[in-house]
């Protein structure tokens, strides 16, 4: 069920837990407040429309007031050395809706505990196993590489020849 409240000249499309946020009210943080401005609830062919508002309200929970981001204003008259700056926030309040009508939200499930399960043991494989080539490696490092691992290699020959013949070896 969903019901379309208007609250601060502006309509909200709500349902039991969704959290919105709307112009400030004058209430504190955990306050419930009842908006009684409903213009359309129900669902579907149910819908019932009020003209221009229901006998109906919903209840909503403050989550929290604050200002929202900071919107520069600035004004400027060419030629005239006419500067003016100015900011400003506008305030909200952010409401939780508990129920609309007679309909409530639906009980938070609390996320289950899970312990930590003991870490499996990595086989960890052989030093020469393990290395891989590759082209972010410089020649340098390539050349060692072939040194360590008894691959013969000229060292004049390009990069990409000493990881085709590092490969072919390995």
């Amino acid at each position: 069920m969903y019901a379309i409240i208007e609250t601060g000249s502006k309509q909200y499309r709500v349902q039991p837990g969704d959290v919105i946020t709307v112009e400030k009210l004058n209430a504190e943080v955990g306050d419930e407040i009842k908006l009684d401005k409903v213009l359309v609830m129900g669902e579907g062919e149910n819908a019932e429309v009020g003209t221009p508002y229901l006998d109906a309200a919903v209840t909503a929970k403050v989550v929290e007031n604050g200002k929202g981001k900071k919107v520069i204003i600035y004004k400027y008259k060419a030629k005239k050395d006419y500067r003016k700056k100015q900011g400003h926030r506008q305030p909200f309040t952010k409401l939780e809706i508990l129920e609309v009508g007679g309909e409530k939200a639906p009980a938070k499930a609390e996320a289950p505990v899970e312990e930590a399960a003991p870490a499996e043991e990595v086989k960890e494989a052989p030093a020469a196993e393990k290395a891989a080539v590759s082209m972010s490696m410089k020649k340098d490092e390539l050349i060692a590489f072939a040194e360590e691992h008894g691959i013969e290699i000229d060292a004049k020959a390009t990069k990409q020849v000493i990881i085709d013949t590092i490969n072919e070896n390995l």
